[in-house]
């Protein structure tokens, strides 16, 4: 047990619950360092044959902290590209895991937490979840995939109509195309995850382990094109823009 993240192993299944609740799990570079490190644990540990990604609180994950990119604006980009890199690692090494990952997502998923859900293997939904981007309302330029990953699962338009008028993907629609593989009762999801890591732990370990490497390709594409994200995202948090939006977001 740690501060943000519970890491727990149980027949063959690894449990990671993002448990920073008061903050909606929101991002900050103490707890992306958490889930890293539960993430090379796994991976360290022999006999696991899959991982539970789920979180506590009503809220998936929100994003990067609002507040905290405010508190640190006297040295911001340096406090964007600690936090943005060390997403960009969580998502790199979350598609690297021999493990498939399994995610129970409840509650909302916001900003660059949508990476966790796009870089997990198999995806659960509870009814009230939803994706927002909220860029372009805060001035932010996208990270976590939602231009490195997304346009690739739903579709280039579908990517850039959702980021320019920040449009919410509803539950209904991450299930349709593709973000998510089914939707299951809020009271049931976490019991569904485990019943489908239990039940790809009954496989062939090799046999899974070699279909997820072929179905993610070559990891070192993605994280270049992660690392435009990180690019773009430190040119744009410097701006004018990024601060009045901050503050008319904070006020909110």
């Amino acid at each position: 047990m740690t501060e943000f993240t519970l890491l727990e192993t149980h027949n063959q299944i690894a449990t990671l619950t993002l448990n920073r609740p008061e903050r909606h799990n929101s991002l900050v570079p103490e707890f992306l360092r958490e889930v890293l490190n539960a993430l090379e644990e796994t991976n360290h540990q022999s006999g696991l044959c899959a991982l539970v990604l789920q979180a506590n609180g009503r809220s998936f994950s929100t994003g990067g902290d609002v507040q905290a990119f405010y508190d640190h604006r006297d040295k911001i980009e340096q406090y964007a590209r600690e936090v943005v890199g060390l997403l960009n690692q969580v998502i790199v090494a979350m598609v690297r895991l021999p493990l498939p990952i399994v995610a129970a997502v409840h509650g909302i998923v916001t900003g660059g937490s949508i990476g966790l859900v796009l870089a997990s293997d198999i995806v659960l939904v509870a009814p009230e979840a939803s994706f927002t981007p909220y860029y372009s309302v805060v001035g932010f330029s996208p990270d976590g995939g939602w231009t490195a990953m997304l346009p690739s699962v739903i579709g280039q338009k579908r990517a850039s109509e959702i980021l320019m008028l920040n449009q919410t993907i509803t539950v209904e629609q991450a299930v349709t195309w593709g973000i998510a593989n089914r939707l299951v009762a809020a009271d049931r999801i976490r019991d569904e995850a485990r019943i489908v890591a239990e039940s790809i732990a009954a496989k062939k370990r090799g046999s899974i382990q070699r279909a997820k490497q072929l179905l993610w390709q070559d990891p070192n594409i993605l994280q270049a094109r992660l690392e435009e994200e990180r690019a773009r995202f430190r040119e744009q948090i410097v701006t004018a823009e990024a601060l009045n939006g901050m503050e008319a977001f904070l006020k909110r």
